[in-house]
């Protein structure tokens, strides 16, 4: 049993960001644009300490078969699979002006296929663009190489083609393996399917399945997520990744097909959650952070133990802070102190390239306190710690005077049990690692300027 109680899920059941970056993307301007991201990857190129680092890259695939109705990722739902077949041409144009920028044969140590459904591609779609990716990035050898599976497009001669290409891991959309729920969101897989699909992922010899679920879903109940839950437990995943439903219908408009009334009670949501907890915790589970459990030989696990935990637009990684190439429509990346997001609808994002241009329409260049409260917020989130001395040797700043409201609002969290505020800095409890994303928005200045939330998930 974990020491959280439903009052206390209660209390910081509230909006705030997921701190994938800092500052976060509702901060992105249009101001930034496709001539600055250049820049950014020419400085990149030049510089000799960046240059040496290993990228990352993130594909995202738009398609997907069907609509579901809870989802608010950038998707299409094509009557044609030949679309795919343009995409990927696009796709290779916006490689190919990358490396114009920045050279062919850079070293990449983690790849992540996101989408929409990735496996929507066709087999030999798949072959093309790890074609396209490995002809001008260079694939480190023991890198983390991930792909997004929806288990209703593949099969297990698919898993092994996914092996033959390169990936290691493998992330399954579950969501929940109660029928009713299923219905209700439009998604409807067996959990027969599931489980063979992931013996057969053991089979091949993947090095980490990850099961993605949902609570908050439309005729969700605690006791039917219980069900769920035990059957995960069953399952074993490496890692799984719970995230709150989040209903927002004027502005993703799939979700207006989903009945408000069938949703949970936000009672039945904090008794999800908090069941949940319980339930990864006494199947041994390891409490990466935010919504990531892991088994406590997953390297994941092993990083939090380790203290070598990073964070980036994915999530927790045990991948080192790294430059991030985003590839595809609104695909997001990070070159050195700049964020960039491409166009969002595909005829702009084609529009881009068709001028030889590349598709970035809005982004960001951090400036010197965003760069040091994203070293604060970043050391919260992965290290559970931010030290004073480490800060001021950095950042050259008088870390209790730069930090002095933080520090004050902090004290309340520290008499919830959530920090320890001492001589050498904040330490995030074991409890509060349950509520880091809490503990971070303090640092936020941005989020504590204008305070509107709204835009924002719920922390739990």
């Amino acid at each position: 049993m974990t020491a959280v109680t439903p009052e206390l899920l209660t209390r910081f059941d509230v909006p705030g960001p997921r701190y994938t970056s800092y500052p976060t993307a509702d901060r992105f301007v249009e101001a930034f644009g496709q001539e600055d991201y250049a820049l950014a990857l020419a400085q990149r190129h030049l510089g000799t300490g960046s240059k040496a680092m290993p990228l990352s890259l993130y594909v995202h695939i738009p398609f997907c078969e069907s609509l579901w109705y809870y989802c608010a990722c950038n998707k299409i739902i094509p009557k044609h699979h030949d679309r795919t077949g343009v995409y990927l041409r696009y796709l290779r144009r916006e490689i190919d002006l990358h490396t114009a920028q920045c050279g062919v044969g850079q070293v990449v140590s983690q790849l992540h296929l996101g989408g929409g459904t990735p496996t929507f591609l066709s087999d030999d779609g798949l072959r093309e663009l790890m074609s396209m990716l490995k002809r001008s990035f260079t694939l480190a050898p023991g890198g983390e190489y991930s792909i997004e599976v929806d288990p209703r497009t593949v099969n297990a001669e698919r898993l092994a083609l996914l092996a033959e290409l390169g990936f290691n891991r493998l992330s399954f959309g579950v969501q929940d393996f109660d029928s009713e729920v299923q219905k209700a969101v439009h998604r409807v897989q067996p959990a027969e399917q599931v489980f063979a699909l992931v013996e057969s992922a053991r089979t091949i010899g993947f090095d980490s399945i990850n099961v993605d679920l949902i609570y908050g879903l439309p005729r969700q109940t605690p006791e039917s997520f219980d069900r769920t839950l035990s059957q995960i437990a069953q399952l074993r995943p490496d890692r799984i990744a719970l995230y709150a439903y989040a209903h927002l219908p004027e502005r993703f408009k799939p979700q207006r097909r989903i009945i408000s009334a069938e949703l949970p009670t936000a009672g039945a949501k904090v008794a999800m959650l908090s069941r949940s907890l319980d339930a990864f915790i006494d199947a041994g589970y390891v409490y990466v952070g935010m919504d990531h459990f892991a088994l406590p030989t997953d390297a994941l696990a092993i990083a939090k133990r380790q203290g070598r935990l990073h964070r980036n637009f994915q999530g927790y990684s045990t991948q080192p802070d790294c430059d991030l190439i985003g590839l595809g429509v609104s695909a997001i990346g990070r070159i050195g102190a700049t964020y960039s997001q491409n166009a969002k609808t595909l005829d702009e994002y084609y529009d881009f390239l068709d001028q030889g241009r590349l598709p970035v329409v809005r982004g960001l260049a951090l400036n010197r306190d965003d760069l040091v409260r994203r070293a604060a917020i970043m050391a919260l989130m992965c290290q559970g710690e931010l030290l004073i001395e480490p800060m001021e040797q950095a950042w050259l700043i008088d870390f209790k005077k730069y930090f002095a409201a933080e520090l004050d609002r902090l004290k309340d969290m520290e008499t919830q049990g959530l920090v320890e505020l001492g001589s050498e800095g904040v330490r995030v409890t074991p409890m509060g690692w349950f509520f880091v994303r809490g503990i971070a928005m303090v640092f936020d200045r941005y989020l504590q300027a204008d305070r509107t939330r709204a835009r924002f998930s719920r922390i739990i």
